[in-house]
């Protein structure tokens, strides 16, 4: 940190931002992680939407905090809570060596800057190191070719002009001549911005943190009101929006993924960002998703429901012209509360290779499917109904 000739300390601030699904939470992860800058970091993190995600994404570490801003955005809806929040970390910055502030992938950066400069407390206490953008190099330039309303700030354009340093990321999923056409666009954006190339965000801390790389003069060039305390909040695109649903218990697995396959199909293409943790029916693990158009990511982690924990299931998709009732009512029918038909014991007949035999339940809800059952044959050999209807399972039917 940094001591004014009066003795006030300020402290150093990075800004991480970049479009929906760049990156930006897995940056943020591998600079917790590593050891090698000995810094300790207050992690303010803005989510879009009323239900949080990255709360169990985030790698937390002990001397870390991480505190959240909900349900807005830091360049309009919500800047006034990022203000308290500093203030309010402020008084205890002897226990951290910076501040790092995640925005939402929805934020210009331009109002979250100027925070750190129009107000005489933010001035004063504070100092703005540098601001670095995720790019995402598989969806970028369409991002950047998106047609907007006349009055809507185009927000991947706004996070590259304002950043000091470009991450082009997933640079694994763009040949060479496409991340060479990439970085000409980028810098007839911004021709002063240093790119990195990366993959999943592997970038050293170091190149990242208290490089003192934000000019104000810069900053003013780009936006001649950036000092302007009462210049006009960011408007943007309309037609974009998010859904945030928590569901309290456990989902079936099979109804969830055939749920999601039906969603990505039918709205891929509107899809800027989804992410989701999920309470699978039988299964002590936590299921994540996360994706960005048909690019879908999940899987079990290696973190448990605790005992006294209580299992919900939630997410976050964010995109342009999506049905709220449609993605409510989809995710509410995986919920796996219905009592299933059949019993431990209980004779049933199970669908092998579209005919039916007969088999007897052993296991209700294993690895997330509602039934294990041994087939009663030579080999008692088990198979699994991933869901209680009579296409996988059903009553023995009594001979003719």
């Amino acid at each position: 940190m940094d001591h004014t000739c009066s003795g006030v300390t300020v402290v150093p601030v990075t800004i991480i931002t970049g479009f929906l699904g760049s990156g930006k939470t897995t940056l943020l992860n591998h600079i917790l992680k590593d050891k090698s800058h000995g810094m300790k970091f207050a992690i303010i993190e803005n989510e879009y939407g009323d239900v949080s995600v990255d709360d169990t994404v985030i790698t937390e570490q002990p001397q870390d905090e991480v505190i959240e801003v909900m349900n807005g955005c830091l360049c309009c809806t919500v800047r006034g809570d990022l203000v308290k929040v500093l203030k309010r970390l402020y008084r205890r910055m002897s226990q951290f060596d910076g501040i790092i502030i995640e925005t939402t992938g929805m934020a210009d950066p331009a109002p979250v800057c100027q925070t750190f400069f129009v107000e005489e407390h933010m001035k004063r206490l504070f100092r703005l190191d540098a601001v670095i953008t995720v790019v995402d190099s598989k969806n970028i330039i369409e991002r950047l070719n998106e047609e907007k309303p006349a009055d809507a700030v185009n927000e991947s354009e706004a996070q590259i002009a304002f950043a000091d340093k470009v991450l082009l990321n997933k640079v694994d999923l763009s040949s060479e001549d496409e991340l060479v056409k990439i970085e000409e666009r980028i810098k007839s954006i911004n021709p002063n911005c240093s790119i990195t190339r990366c993959k999943d965000g592997n970038v050293n801390p170091q190149d990242l943190i208290n490089i003192q790389a934000f000019d104000v003069r810069r900053a003013l060039d780009l936006d001649e009101d950036f000092l302007d305390e009462f210049s006009e909040p960011t408007q943007h695109d309309s037609t974009i929006g998010s859904i945030a649903v928590k569901l309290e218990g456990s989902v079936n697995m099979a109804m969830l993924e055939t749920w999601i396959q039906r969603l990505l199909g039918e709205d891929g293409a509107k899809l800027y960002r989804y992410k989701g943790i999920i309470s699978v029916k039988g299964m002590p693990l936590k299921f994540i998703f996360q994706g960005v158009g048909m690019n879908f990511d999940g899987g079990f982690c290696d973190i448990e429901w605790g005992e006294d924990e209580r299992r919900e299931s939630r997410f976050v998709f964010i995109g342009k012209n999506l049905d709220d009732k449609l993605y409510r009512d989809g995710f509410i029918a995986c919920k796996a509360d219905t009592p299933l038909r059949f019993e431990v014991g209980d004779m049933v007949e199970c669908q092998i290779d579209e005919a039916y035999v007969v088999g007897k339940i052993l296991m209700q809800w294993e690895e997330g499917n509602a039934y294990r059952i041994e087939v009663q044959n030579a080999d008692r050999s088990n198979v699994w109904a991933p869901v209680d209807i009579d296409a996988y399972v059903r009553t023995v039917k009594s001979p003719r």
